[in-house]
């Protein structure tokens, strides 16, 4: 998930920024109540090299300026005139401006080079993992990505969402690895599944799309660039009009059913399957768990970064025990629970999550004839 600041990081943000100004006042006041052996040089030498890395270029030289001004006028003033040791003062500040100017120019382009990865990075992720509609085949949906590492957008998470003529259809998976070899996995996962939702007539076909697909892209790979993992999955089909909701398990988190009356299922597998990517090990029919899904409910799939979240004792979160009995109801409550979820993560963790958190919520609304 997205890292979020610590709750002090804003105050000494601000407290850093306050240096340069309070070190320049500082050595004005220490300079005119010491005796004039002593030198408040350091302070006003501080100042613009740490203005350098927050500030802009023209405050970071404007700082500089202030403090040569200041060194040379107090140095002149102490020692009655110009002297050798007033002259060395202030070359030493001339040159310690100049290191901040240089310093500056550095941070602020790997400032812009960072931000351009970012949106690079922003744009992969809204290409390989779209921001669904938030309605969808008469269905209430959301979805987030929360990346562990701050400033991160995409890793080995997914999810999917699609209106097929067989119903909606829904995948949601994590890949074993980090890095690139993780998001071409990704790609394989969701392009695989998008077409294989339309075509495929049963969920258990689909399924094996996506094991051959996993499978082949393996062979096609080698070296370095081989895919090493698996990748656990759930998929889900909610057809249209019949009021349930049939499930295939690959070796992921049970998902969980929030009844509108603030019941709460977990929807575990009849027969536990492997995960996807692993059918060299033998080869089984996929078979779909059916179970009611009646209308005000609502269906969350997510990953082990939810449910593996751990606080500084080690205990995890675990979201059937933190959402029973707990009521998210209208449009917005797969919003909500969301929402919800990833605060409650940041509270758990003190906001020190070390695993990215896919998270995708469904609901059936309610209809004047229910």
């Amino acid at each position: 998930m997205a890292a979020e600041e610590g709750p002090g990081l804003p105050r000494e943000r601000a407290l850093t920024r306050a240096l340069p100004p309070l070190l320049i006042v500082v050595g004005v006041v220490f300079d005119a109540l010491t005796p004039p052996q002593f030198t408040a040089s350091p302070l006003f030498a501080a100042a613009p090299l740490i203005a350098a890395p927050f500030f802009s270029l023209a405050t970071t030289v404007a700082t500089a300026a202030v403090s040569c001004v200041a060194v040379l006028a107090l140095r002149i003033d102490n020692h009655g005139g110009v002297d050798v040791e007033v002259v060395t003062s202030f070359v030493t500040m001339l040159t310690v401006g100049a290191l901040a100017v240089v310093i500056n120019r550095v941070v602020r382009r790997g400032d812009a080079r960072l931000a351009s990865a970012r949106s690079i990075a922003e744009a992969a992720q809204r290409a390989v993992l779209p921001q669904p509609d938030p309605r969808i085949g008469g269905l209430d949906v959301a979805a987030r990505y929360e990346a562990a590492q701050a400033g991160a957008f995409i890793g080995g998470d997914l999810y999917a969402v699609q209106d097929t003529p067989h119903g909606v259809r829904l995948v949601v998976g994590d890949v074993r690895g980090k890095g690139m070899g993780a998001v071409a996995a990704v790609a394989v996962v969701i392009g695989a599944f998008r077409e294989a939702a339309e075509q495929e007539a049963t969920l258990e076909a689909v399924a094996q799309r996506l094991e051959r697909a996993l499978a082949r892209e393996g062979t096609r790979r080698d070296g370095l660039d081989a895919f090493e993992g698996f990748t656990t999955a759930v998929l889900a089909e909610i057809p249209r009009g019949d009021g349930t909701v049939r499930l295939v398990n690959r070796g992921h988190p049970e998902p969980l059913l929030l009844r509108a009356d603030g019941r709460l299922c977990v929807l575990s597998p009849a027969e536990p399957a492997l995960p996807l990517g692993m059918g060299d090990l033998g080869a089984w029919p996929d078979r779909a768990d059916e179970t009611d899904f009646p209308p005000g409910s609502t269906l969350l799939l997510y990953t082990d970064g939810l449910s593996e979240a751990r606080d500084a004792r080690g205990a995890f979160y675990d979201p059937a025990i933190r959402l029973g009995g707990r009521i998210f109801s209208g449009a917005d409550a797969p919003d909500a629970l969301l929402s919800t979820l990833v605060t409650e993560v940041i509270d758990h963790t003190g906001g020190g999550a070390n695993d990215d958190m896919a998270l995708l919520a469904v609901r059936r609304p309610v209809t004047p004839s229910d």
